[in-house]
């Protein structure tokens, strides 16, 4: 019985001829020596040209250094809950449903996992922890025992008095706030002197580099978005892909920037842009990945022949290639 034999069809995008052409000798040795010296030198020189952005960073201490009564306005929101932080949501506390995907809220899916108490962590946790202060002793102990009402009557009673910063001392005209002027005097003064950055960075131990606490914290004020703005690294200022001031930043990020610049994520999705972000920008990079297996989209640089461009010297030679290799020269259309 004769076996039968099944020719297959050739595929042009699949399967690649044998190679019948001529060669041409190529020395790796020397071509990666030759780039590693031009890059090298470009680098050294556009160094000595450009320079880099040497930007101190940004710490609680610049921040009550810089704009005190901020800072003070910021700490009356973590005492009474309101700061944006405290208002996130998962992974940090429950207070809201956190950002959605459509009717799935993915944030509550997650759950609290980096838990975070606003008035505890950033303000009368650090202060505990200066030795030696009786009389702030006393007003800590005074603020922890109030009713939840009563502390609420004393932060409103300090938010209406206007706040000012003379002298190195944060004056305020609050009357019937209780221990809160102290409270956010001492808190002002111990984050002047560098102490608060070192105490929200030791609470969970001594050595440590978890710095969610004061970057949350620096995060509910203003001074981190205006310093921001002004080194033009804002959201809508394609800000995660740029480097401060006027320095190109990481092109490989202009995926992700770029779901933060169309309409859909500056109004319906703001709430939960960062999600839609993370969506589409896997959606595209698995896109990406699949182009070898996607029909179509795998045929388009055969159909695009730009590797003509690139090999040209070669193809300007095709006809005497083919011929040395004893084959009829094709003719070019």
């Amino acid at each position: 019985m004769r076996r039968r034999v099944e020719s297959t069809r050739f595929r042009p995008d699949v399967d690649a001829p044998a190679w019948r052409g001529g060669h041409v000798p190529y020395d790796i040795i020397k071509e990666g020596t030759i780039a590693f010296v031009v890059v090298a030198l470009l680098t050294v020189a556009l160094a000595v040209l450009f320079g880099s952005p040497d930007e101190y960073p940004l710490s609680i201490k610049s921040w009550s250094t810089y704009h005190p009564v901020d800072f003070a306005n910021t700490a009356v929101k973590e005492l009474d809950g309101t700061s944006a932080s405290a208002l996130y949501g998962a992974p940090y506390n429950t207070a809201s449903p956190g950002q959605k995907l459509g009717p799935f809220t993915l944030a509550r899916w997650v759950g609290v996992r980096i838990p975070v108490h606003s008035a505890r962590d950033f303000v009368l946790g650090p202060l505990a922890s200066l030795p030696g202060e009786p009389v702030l002793k006393g007003d800590l102990t005074q603020y922890e025992r109030a009713t939840p009402a009563t502390r609420q009557r004393w932060l409103r009673a300090y938010s209406a008095a206007p706040i000012s910063f003379s002298n190195g001392v944060l004056r305020d005209g609050a009357t019937h706030a209780g221990p809160v002027p102290t409270i956010i005097s001492s808190l002002t003064q111990m984050a002047r002197s560098g102490a608060l950055d070192q105490g929200l960075i030791t609470q969970s131990g001594f050595y440590t580099t978890n710095y969610t606490l004061p970057l949350l914290f620096l995060a509910d004020g203003s001074y981190l978005s205006s310093v921001a703005t002004h080194q033009h690294l804002a959201g809508d200022q394609w800000g995660l892909m740029n480097e401060t001031g006027n320095y190109p930043g990481q092109p490989w990020l202009w995926l992700y920037q770029l779901w933060y610049q169309i309409p859909p994520a500056t109004t319906a999705w703001s709430a939960s842009a960062d999600v839609w972000a993370i969506m589409a920008t896997g959606i595209c990079t698995m896109l990406l990945l699949l182009v070898p297996f996607i029909p179509g989209l795998r045929d388009i640089p055969r159909v695009i022949p730009v590797y003509r461009l690139v090999w040209r010297p070669w193809y300007r030679s095709e006809p005497r290639q083919e011929a040395s290799a004893g084959r009829e020269p094709q003719k070019q259309h």
